[in-house]
């Protein structure tokens, strides 16, 4: 795959917007283990490799386990998550495929019972954001780094 831009130079000011934005939701105050989980699955329902290497790579950096990152797309087959995780992914698929599910309410209450108000639209902020990533990197082709293992 071929990038087709570098969509950071083009429009500065705007670019410069999306980082102001990224920082003040990293700085949120959510766990930052719960925000690399949604951060990951957001990236693949959108099937975003560039931002699915890169949270994952920031999960386990950060001590996240493989097994949690390997089962996160089966997350309600897995004893895994906490309460709070499960609340904060079931949210996450939700909002990230709004089209198709309109954010139910049930969805929205299981969230309210782990978050408070400050924490879901912080909560949505991150998917607000981690969405917007995707669709950049998707759209420009951002490639993965690729690190070949050794034999």
């Amino acid at each position: 795959m071929q990038p087709r831009l570098d969509y950071s130079t083009p429009s500065p000011k705007v670019y410069k917007a999306m980082l102001a934005l990224n920082r003040a939701v990293s700085e949120c105050g959510l766990e930052g283990s719960l925000m690399e989980l949604v951060k990951t699955r957001a990236s693949q329902i959108n099937g975003c490799a560039y931002c699915i290497d890169m949270h994952t790579k920031d999960a386990r950096a950060a001590g996240e386990t493989e097994q949690r990152l390997y089962a996160l797309n089966a997350w309600r087959e897995t004893p895994f998550y906490t309460e709070r995780e499960r609340a904060a992914l079931a949210w996450t698929e939700s909002v990230t495929l709004i089209a198709d599910t309109r954010v139910p309410d049930d969805v929205y209450d299981l969230a309210r019972q782990h978050f408070n108000e400050e924490e879901m639209v912080n909560l949505t902020m991150a998917l607000v954001v981690i969405n917007g990533w995707n669709r950049l990197c998707i759209a420009f082709r951002s490639v993965p780094d690729y690190e070949v293992s050794p034999a």
